[in-house]
């Protein structure tokens, strides 16, 4: 918290553009989902998108031409999963895939295991593996250490459905050659 109340201090001596504030919003945001308080990250992540709906007059810096509501909207929908509200954070998710352009790999990893773990939390294992295994295609494209977390995270809460056919082909996947030695070259 510190960090983010120095962050913001920082920010206000300077010509900080709308990304720059409504980024600030975000990370505080998966600070606040990360520590289970959902309902306070979801009030930040509103504000960041009514900050980059307003605009402003000042240029984003050259670091920050990653970030856009798009980007927003992905951090919205992990909060929107992790808080238990699984209709919405589908529509946000599927949203964001739509949306993430072809050069964004490392991205759409993230957000298919996002949508895997909503589909795990709504007891649909088919779907949940079906996006895992999209999720792990790309990761043999592109690697991303982030994104295979979440990967894992997905496998633990399928547990409960570990006998079934799915299931399995997830982990033959997982923890197949390909998937390793990817993993180990990185």
């Amino acid at each position: 918290m510190e960090r983010m109340v120095a962050a913001r201090a920082y920010a206000r001596r300077g010509p900080a553009s709308a990304e720059l504030m409504a980024w600030l919003d975000a990370v505080e945001a998966e600070c606040e989902t990360r520590c289970g308080n959902t309902r306070t990250a979801l009030h930040l992540i509103g504000r960041a998108e009514d900050v980059l709906a307003r605009g402003g007059e000042h240029r984003s810096p050259e670091w920050l031409d990653w970030f856009s509501p798009v980007r927003l909207a992905a951090f919205k929908g992990n909060t929107q999963m992790k808080a238990g509200h699984l209709l919405q954070a589908r529509e946000t998710l599927l949203g964001v895939l739509d949306l993430l352009g072809s050069s964004e790999e490392k991205q759409s990893t993230v957000v298919l295991g996002d949508l895997a773990a909503v589909e795990a939390a709504a007891g649909r294992p088919g779907k949940a593996c079906e996006y895992a295994l999209r999720a792990l295609d790309q990761l043999a494209r592109t690697w991303y250490a982030m994104g295979m977390e979440r990967i894992r995270e997905v496998r633990r809460a399928l547990a409960p459905h570990q006998h079934e056919q799915c299931v399995r082909e997830l982990d033959d996947r997982l923890y197949g050659w390909s998937t390793t030695v990817s993993a180990l070259a990185r």
